[in-house]
């Protein structure tokens, strides 16, 4: 029998500040079992612990400390061993403290020391040892002393050394555009690497600690001149699994036919796929009528068929630990690495015209203001009617069909964008976040090179099925937390207090306000953006309200969906290629007792860890699929140096600015260095580079024309000169400035390097 809580026994009030000093308490570490225990937390709020623990993970307020705990920053070392990790999108190395039991404690921003090394500039993959500065907002491990490399591989080119002398050493320029050196390689340990090849090479440790870097080649996955060479770039550097196991491709090869056994017959409805054209694979299909109901006078109802994957992909089976592994597919220009065989993938589980296929179907009903009245889930048999691109569906629905769409206008067509117009209602009501964004496609020729960059229009046939499979999700979240079954939602927490104060710092600079005190929904930040429409200002209002949202991730605790405007969210709509869709589907076959193949209690067990794993996996394919784009497009732009181009500034960092080119797209460098004699510092509230004698600033959002200065398709680097005119200051500049202008007061600690050889400013004793 549990006892019973005392008058004195109150739970701690769940704040940021509390579970902070709880950790503190606790010895500066703790897991979530430690930290409820030390708060008092009941059942019923450990999830409002768990959402404050991501929200300080998420500001960098404690980090992971081994597999389930916590460490606060302020437990950091004073000093001690880093692995620098990796770069953010600025540039900035990032690293964690190690001991003998591995790595811990949350990602640190890596500064040069005081007295600087002689060499190369550390870099990812470098070992250090470094003393941790508080005197910042955040902790800076400044570097005292580099202490080698870690175990360390890289991905790069192998260029033959054509000294015949040389005997088949050659040099490996790194895939990885912040490298700033080449690996040599002798003879002897380039693992038959020719000249061309792609290879990933290891840093041999215990070398000399001055000079080139040494290494010794442990495969060779291409060729640099192979027309797929930048996917196969990003595929190894990020470690993604391309291909599958004998086992898997085994079963999905027998996989059959789906019958009609166990399932509802949705073969007389008329679903339609509405996908790109160049859609590899088709999740999902719609069909709308108008609902006969007398009750609901003005109504909708739609059907949503989603492929059912879950019937192929069995818990405890080998592609169910495939794609699990793989946690989703990974889209390039030129290719997929599909999280499911072919066979499945694009025939047994796409919804592929007129042939018989499983799915997942949820009805849908809608009022006549646009409301969600009702759903329904069924394990169903369906036969798409057609598919449809998104441009062959908005000729239709702008009464212009083509041959293929003219049988189908009165029966499916017109329906459908009649429920969307009634769907759409409920959407403008809810108010979502309306971010500006422009995407493009790269164009291959027929030699498999880049033969161009189009813009990706998005037409009102992409939102009318965007708005069907938010609402599916919805319907999917709401039944499953109705039947009290475990899942995994799609969550998007607020942005944090930190950021909204960075928001509002900036906000002035542009005249705009942002009221203290007022609840952070989208439709406020809605407004901010109409206001900013109008002016110059309106791309950088969104760029900065853009870096103000957090990142949505998976989550079996629901936080809800703050960009969307939504309570409940979780995936349902695309299986073949997100593993978290497949659980949903499982979990929706548990609880509405569709099958004996759904959400097992042990995969129920897991569902955090599995959530963080996929989370991963989306954000890994999300920087492999970026990085494939800019090498194409750096291969696209290499023969056409000294061009000029417009564009806009995307990033601002103290090294430089970076522009995205209007027609392609990319992203390039103009390195502070090339913006004249004068000095320019970075105005971090004012996400500008502003001169310290003239107050003249280059700004985020702002407009701008460049020439093209080198294009380095191995790692996708761009460099530009910068071409227009900078900005006019800003009132009270100098003011602003003051911080970088003024004088750097003494250090009252000494240099740990040149303890006992030089004084604390790097003066030499006498």
């Amino acid at each position: 029998m549990s006892k019973r809580r005392g008058a004195d026994d109150k739970p701690a009030a769940l704040t940021r500040e509390a579970v902070l000093g709880a950790i503190a308490k606790l010895g500066g570490a703790a897991d979530k079992r430690a930290l409820a225990k030390a708060l008092v937390v009941s059942p019923d709020d450990r999830k409002i612990l768990r959402g404050i623990l991501r929200e300080l993970e998420g500001d960098g307020a404690v980090g992971r400390h081994g597999r389930r705990g916590f460490l606060a920053v302020g437990a950091l070392p004073e000093s001690g061993v880093m692995d620098v990790i990796e770069r953010d999108g600025d540039g900035e190395l990032l690293g964690r403290f190690r001991n003998e039991d591995g790595a811990f404690g949350p990602m640190v921003r890596i500064a040069p020391g005081r007295a600087r090394e002689p060499g190369p500039a550390p870099g990812v993959g470098d070992r250090l040892l470094v003393r941790l500065d508080r005197d910042d907002e955040e902790p800076v491990a400044r570097v005292v002393k580099r202490l080698g490399q870690s175990a360390h591989r890289i991905l790069g080119v192998f260029h033959a050394i054509e000294d015949p002398r040389a005997r088949g050493a050659g040099r490996v320029q790194p895939a990885d555009r912040k490298a700033k050196y080449d690996i040599m390689v002798a003879g002897a340990e380039a693992g038959g690497a020719v000249d061309g090849d792609l290879v990933v090479v290891e840093l041999s440790l215990g070398g000399r600690p001055h000079g080139p870097k040494r290494g010794l080649v442990r495969e060779v996955v291409g060729r640099i001149d192979h027309p797929r060479a930048a996917s196969i770039l990003a595929l190894h550097a990020h470690g993604i699994p391309d291909g599958f196991s004998a086992a898997e491709e085994a079963e999905a090869t027998a996989a059959q036919k789906p019958t009609l056994s166990g399932r509802t017959d949705l073969r007389h409805l008329p679903l339609i796929t509405i996908d790109p054209e160049d859609a590899r694979d088709h999740d999902d299909a719609v069909f709308a009528v108008v609902d006969d109901d007398p009750k609901n006078k003005g109504g909708v109802r739609v059907w949503v068929a989603i492929a059912d994957v879950a019937a192929y992909v069995k818990p405890g089976s080998a592609l169910d630990k495939g794609a699990l592994k793989r946690g989703n597919s990974t889209y390039f220009p030129d290719r997929v690495a599909p999280m499911l065989p072919e066979s499945l993938s694009a025939d047994l589980c796409s919804l592929r015209q007129g042939e018989d296929r499983a799915c997942m179907a949820v009805e849908l009903v809608f009022n006549a203001d646009g409301t969600k009245t009702r759903h329904q889930f069924v394990r169903g048999l369906m036969k798409s009617a057609a598919k449809l691109s998104y441009a062959q569906a908005q000729a239709a629905f702008d009464d212009r069909p083509d041959d293929q769409c003219k049988p189908l206008m009165d029966q499916i067509i017109k329906p459908l964008w009649a429920a969307y117009q009634i769907a759409k209602k409920g959407r403008d009501r809810r108010a979502p976040l309306e971010l500006s964004s422009t995407e493009h496609r790269i164009v291959f020729g027929p030699d498999g090179r880049v033969a161009g960059v189009r813009k990706r229009q998005t037409l009102e046939a992409n939102k009318l099925i965007e708005e069907f499979m938010i609402q599916a999700n919805v319907a999917a979240a709401e039944e499953l937390e109705k039947r009290r079954t475990p899942l995994v939602y799609r969550i998007h927490e607020p942005p944090s207090e930190t950021k909204i104060a960075q928001l509002q710092e900036f906000l002035e600079t542009v005249n705009l306000r942002w009221a203290k005190g007022n609840v952070v929904d989208p439709a406020r930040f809605n407004r901010i953006l109409e206001m900013a429409a109008e002016t110059e200002h309106a791309d950088v209002v969104n760029e900065v309200i853009l870096r103000t949202q957090s990142q949505a991730v998976y989550h079996p605790a629901n936080v809800g969906h703050f960009g969307l405007n939504l309570a409940k969210y979780a995936h349902f709509t695309s299986p073949i290629r997100r593993y978290a869709d497949v659980i949903v589907h499982r979990a929706l076959i548990r609880a509405l007792k569709l099958g004996e193949d759904g959400l097992s209690d042990g995969e129920a067990g897991q569902l955090e860890a599995t959530a963080e794993h996929i989370s991963m996996c989306e954000r890994r394919s999300m920087a492999a699929e970026r990085e494939a784009n800019d090498r194409y497009i750096a291969s696209y732009l290499a023969d056409r140096i000294g061009h000029e181009f417009n564009g806009r500034i995307s990033g601002v960092t103290r090294f430089g600015l970076f522009v995205k080119l209007d027609e392609t797209n990319a992203d390039g460098l103009v390195p502070v260095s090339s913006l004249g004699a004068e000095r320019f510092v970075h105005d971090e509230a004012a996400h500008a580079l502003v001169g310290t004698s003239s107050g003249v600033r280059h700004q985020l959002g702002q407009r701008v024309r460049v020439a093209l200065q080198e294009a380095t398709p191995i790692n996708g680097g761009l460099v530009f000169e910068l071409l227009s005119a900078p900005l006019a200051p800003a009132p009270g500049w100098r003011k602003s400035l003051g911080a970088f202008t003024a004088p750097r007061p003494k250090s009252r600690r000494p240099d740990l390097r040149s303890a006992g050889k030089k004084g604390p400013r790097g003066k030499r004793k006498k």
